[in-house]
Formats: C-alpha cells, sequence, structure tokens
C-alpha cells in the first residue's frame, strides 16, 4: 500500500545542535595536536550561559573558552537581544581526566587490538531511494536545513534568526518508491522587522521561504500538491537558548537516518574515535553503504554490537529487508572476510584521528560525500560484486 513517511532535522543554531558543534569543536582542536587523546564532552547551553563537562586525557593543551565562543559566533548567535551571544554569555568548564576503570581497556600498547571504549549497539543503513544512498525524508531535510542557514549567512534574507527546524514528509507508491513531497514543515526564527524597518509578516516569510529554499531543494518533489507550513503557531522569534535549553547528543536520529533504520542510543558529538557509539556506527554505514552500492540489496541494515575492552563485536547483523540479490548469510559473510570491525582497525581504515568532525555536527553524519567523510565512500562495492558472484 502508498504511505507517508516524515522525517525531521534541525538548523546549527539550534540549542542541541549549538551543543553538539561546541562538542565537536573541542575534540577537533584536541584530536588534532594529540590523536591518542580519549574525549568525552558534553555541553549544555540556556539562557545567557553555556556548560561544558566531561572526561579528557591528553597530552596537549587548548583553549576551550576560546573554542566555545567562536564556535557560537560562527553559527551567529553576536546579538546581546538573542539573550545568548557569543561574547556575553557566561561560561563554566567542569572536566576531568577518564576514568582509570575505562582507560584500562582502551591502552594504546596496539592500536589494532584496543578495545572497545563502551559496551552497545550501532547500526549502519542505506537505500538507493538517492544517490547518496540515503533515504529521501532526511536526505531533503538535511539539505533544505543546510540552505536555510546558508541564505541566513549570506544575507538572502536579511531577517533570518539561527534557530529552526525542517520536517519533510515523502510519499511513497504501494512498492515502496518516493513520488513526491506533500508536506514540508519549517520553523525558522525571524526578527520583527527586516534591515528597512519593515513588519516580517506571516505571508512574507513563507513566500520567501518558499521561493530561496523549499523549491530550490526539493525541485521534483515539489508539486503543486505540496503544502508548505511555516511556524505553526505563526510567530517565531525569541529562539535559540533563550527559548529552549540545548544538551548534546539530543538530536542522535537527525544525525542519522531520519527514524528509517534502528538506533543503539548512543549519541556521536564530543567522542573521540575510540567511543564505539561513534567509529562503529560509520563502520555500519560504511557496510551497508557498500552492500547498496554494489546492487547486491536495495535496502541494507548493518548492526554491530561490542563489550567494553573487548576488541572483536560480540555480534554482527546484515537485513536486506528481503531485497537482497543474494541471501543475508552470504552477505554476512562478505561482511566478516572484507571489512574489519576491531575498533582500532576501524579507526585506521576508515582514518578517524583527524579534526574532521564539527562538520558532522550538524546536517547529517552520513550521506555527505565530502572529503571528511571517509565512511561515505562505496570503495568496497567493486569487491563485493566480484565475490558474490563466486
Amino acid at each position: 500500500m502508498a504511505y507517508l513517511f516524515t522525517s525531521e532535522t534541525v538548523l546549527e543554531g539550534h540549542p542541541d545542535k549549538i551543543c553538539d558543534q561546541i562538542s565537536d569543536a573541542i575534540l577537533d582542536a584536541i584530536i588534532a595536536k594529540d590523536k591518542k587523546a580519549h574525549v568525552a564532552v558534553e555541553t549544555l547551553v540556556s539562557t545567557g550561559l553555556v556548560i561544558v563537562c566531561g572526561e579528557i586525557t591528553t597530552s596537549c593543551y587548548v583553549d576551550i573558552p576560546t573554542i566555545v565562543r567562536n564556535t557560537i559566533k560562527e553559527i551567529g548567535y553576536t546579538d546581546p537581544n538573542l539573550y545568548f551571544d557569543y561574547r556575553g554569555s557566561g561560561l563554566l568548564i567542569g572536566i576531568k581526566e577518564q576514568s582509570p576503570d575505562i582507560a584500562i581497556g582502551v591502552k594504546e600498547e596496539d592500536l589494532e587490538n584496543i578495545g572497545a571504549g563502551d559496551q552497545g549497539i550501532m547500526f549502519g543503513y542505506a537505500c538507493d531511494e538517492t544517490p547518496e544512498l540515503m533515504p529521501l525524508p532526511i536526505s531533503l531535510a538535511n539539505k533544505l536545513a543546510y540552505r536555510l542557514a546558508q541564505i541566513r549567512k549570506n544575507n538572502v534574507l536579511d531577517y533570518l534568526r539561527p534557530d529552526g527546524k525542517v520536517q519533510i514528509t515523502v510519499k511513497y507508491s504501494e512498492i515502496g518508491k518516493p513520488e513526491f513531497v506533500p508536506i514540508v514543515v519549517i520553523a525558522q526564527q525571524h526578527e520583527e522587522k527586516d534591515k528597512k524597518g519593515k513588519t516580517i509578516t506571516q505571508e512574507r516569510l513563507e513566500e520567501d521561504l518558499v521561493k530561496h529554499a523549499v523549491k530550490p531543494v526539493l525541485g521534483k518533489y515539489f508539486t503543486q500538491e505540496t503544502k508548505v507550513i511555516v511556524n505553526g503557531t505563526g510567530r517565531f522569534v525569541l529562539g535559540g537558548p533563550a527559548s529552549d535549553t540545548g544538551v548534546t547528543g539530543r538530536k542522535i536520529i537527525a544525525d542519522t537516518y531520519g527514524g528509517a533504520a534502528p538506533h543503539g542510543g548512543g549519541c556521536f558529538s564530543g567522542k573521540d574515535p575510540t567511543k564505539v557509539d561513534r567509529s562503529a556506527s560509520y563502520m555500519a554505514r560504511y557496510i551497508a553503504k557498500n552492500i547498496v552500492a554494489a546492487k547486491l540489496a536495495s535496502r541494507c541494515t548493518v548492526q554491530l554490537g561490542y563489550v567494553i575492552g573487548h576488541c572483536q563485536p560480540v555480534s554482527v547483523l546484515v537485513d536486506s529487508h528481503g531485497t537482497g540479490k543474494v541471501s543475508d548469510e552470504k552477505l554476512l559473510e562478505l561482511v566478516e572476510k572484507n571489512f574489519r570491525l576491531k575498533p582500532g582497525q576501524i579507526i585506521m581504515d576508515l582514518d578517524l584521528r583527524r579534526p574532521i568532525y564539527k562538520k558532522t555536527a550538524c546536517y547529517g553524519h552520513f550521506g555527505r560525500e565530502e572529503p571528511e567523510f571517509s565512511w561515505e565512500k562505496t570503495d568496497k562495492a567493486a569487491l563485493l560484486q566480484e565475490k558474490a558472484n563466486k
């Protein structure tokens, strides 16, 4: 039967995303100087306040207050009238060393055989709905959120403010193929008036966002039937941390597949790659994407399970959801023979000890074919296809 599916994401000025970006900016600064650092940083923001806590073991020094304030400035919180800005907001820092009980499991004597930094389950997913092999709803939502940020920063619409959310609903056919977008929901913070003193009406805001963002991003998926809902209450002037407390790691579904695939529960931001919440999720995506790119399945979910201090995964699952050209048992065999799954091996094979993480902290960790996103490569697709036919 035909059905609707909806995914949501948020803009970089959303309180939770501010926290993700601060946490990953700190991680990047540390890992740029000390590749072996162990980092787990959490951030909280509220009205005029930033709190950074966590566990860091490193041989280097980084200026955390400056990193925090520069990140807030880059996002766009430069006006004290927003009740949260990079100069005036208070900053509390509570950092301690990593627990020695955890450090036992991730000793650096032999990177290839270090243990996982925590127990947990991680999922990766890919499907052939889009060129980047992502579900269409979250792919469009992330692209639209990014577009809204760009037209704000480039002063295409000079009255936009940093906070916002995007929600995309896609209609699928009876055979599960995306047809069009019936509903777009945007919550976009804005000024009371533009730079010329004209009041920003609901009608003008909707017209501007459809013209400059919605239509260009949706392309063929925008039709006469598409309904765009902007700021459901009719007003979104007060926003950001002044209206909603933010915390690192609360947008894990937006970070991944928009609800189209399972999630193990652990967030990514602020964590160095010895934390399998992050690195194993990247590897699971890498595996799933290469299987779909090899045309061995139209959809693929990969689950990896780990235990703290142990290097071998306790479980590996491959599910092609009935779309596989070969059996799931054969796909699992291909995965176990062609992908290295110890945490240290994942770090090496995906080159994860680089300052690449701040860029991942908004607009999705997956579906972005940029140099930092090594887990998006499909360099094993041809090999998998060849091996599957033997």
